[in-house]
């Protein structure tokens, strides 16, 4: 990417928990040069937009409806980059509730939704305008050790590896990574003769993972232990644990996101519940992790964002109505307040766009 790319304007969609009349999905202008952000428009007609994904020229935007129950939703939106509009277009059932991750399949012909209370994933076709068609839920089975929030399957995340040739779900309740092969052209969506369960670590409560740029590994965050699992899958129907790092020191059993920063180097994790903030973790030589640093926020902070320059991390949070801007140290991986701010009710996901 070249530098005036990196230096141009991006756009900030951001999803949150709202009532469909609300404005719970919102664009923003994001400016790399100062850190502000200015507000473009919103959304409204869709109960608890919490997650989104984009495609990859941003015209298309799929987000969920996380209600508890019947009523949850996968939701498409057409998005004009020229105009600065976002409009739904249409809506479909997840039959199972709580979906509170969407993804977009590699090739743009699906969209999923990690679905908490159902215990499942939902797989949604896309016709040729990108219109979700009817979904087919995966659903699945078994708990682990913890009495309260281990008791039945919690569907957390859902991604693709990188090449693209399967799907892994991440599941909080039964301390699992469920991997499928991605079917072919004419085959079903995702192929559920061939799925395979790969125990992590008990009480891990696996929530959200990353993959490495360079090796066939991935950090697995867990939200009950506080603790970033290195993955070796490498061998694909044998994923191993290489590392285990506390991230979170304080056991508040609230961690939320992981994400690589964009040369590769750092991980950052967010922690809620106790002394909520931001973990900093850095890459060694062997694609194992150190952890260097904290960064305090705002309350319960939830998903957050790097700018795809790399020199930004924004944060939601959720319980402090406010989206916090920190400047990244390239060299370091510390992150400093910038003291802007973007206030809007509950934010919970935050997806830049160039454009």
């Amino acid at each position: 990417m070249g530098i005036l790319n990196i230096l141009a304007s991006l756009y900030l969609l951001i999803g949150s928990y709202s009532s469909a009349e609300a404005e719970g999905i919102r664009v923003y202008t994001f400016e790399p040069q100062t850190g502000e952000a200015t507000y473009v428009t919103g959304a409204s007609g869709i109960s608890n937009p919490s997650f989104l994904c984009l495609s990859g020229d941003g015209r298309h935007v799929y987000a969920v409806g996380e209600d508890s129950g019947e009523t949850s939703t996968a939701n498409y939106l057409k998005f004009s980059p020229r105009k600065g509009r976002l409009r739904l277009v249409n809506s479909r059932l997840t039959h199972g509730g709580a979906p509170c991750n969407i993804v977009l399949s590699p090739n743009g012909q699906m969209v999923l939704t990690a679905n908490y209370f159902g215990g499942s994933v939902t797989a949604f076709p896309l016709d040729r305008l990108g219109r979700l068609l009817e979904g087919r839920p995966y659903r699945f089975a078994g708990h682990s050790v913890d009495p309260e929030r281990q008791t039945r399957p919690y569907l957390h995340a859902v991604y693709f590896a990188p090449d693209g040739s399967q799907m892994w779900c991440d599941d909080l309740g039964t301390d699992q990574v469920h991997a499928f092969p991605v079917g072919k052209d004419g085959m079903p969506l995702l192929d559920a003769q061939h799925q395979t369960d790969h125990f992590i670590k008990a009480g891990l409560g696996p929530r959200h993972l990353c993959f490495s740029c360079e090796r066939p590994l991935a950090y697995l965050l867990g939200e009950l232990s506080g603790e970033v699992c290195t993955l070796d899958y490498s061998d694909p129907t044998r994923i191993r644990v290489i590392q285990t790092l506390r991230a979170d020191s304080l056991g508040a059993g609230g961690s939320a996101d992981i994400h690589l920063s964009p040369d590769g180097r750092f991980v950052y994790t967010s922690h809620r519940l106790q002394g909520d903030g931001i973990s900093i973790l850095r890459v060694r030589a062997d694609g194992t992790l150190t952890k260097v640093g904290y960064q305090p926020t705002a309350a319960h902070p939830r998903n957050f964002a790097i700018s795809p320059d790399g020199r930004y991390l924004l944060v939601a949070c959720r319980d402090a109505d406010v989206v916090e801007i920190f400047r990244r140290n390239l060299t370091t991986g510390e992150l400093s307040d910038t003291h802007e701010r973007i206030h809007m009710p509950k934010p919970v996901c935050l997806q830049f766009l160039e454009r």
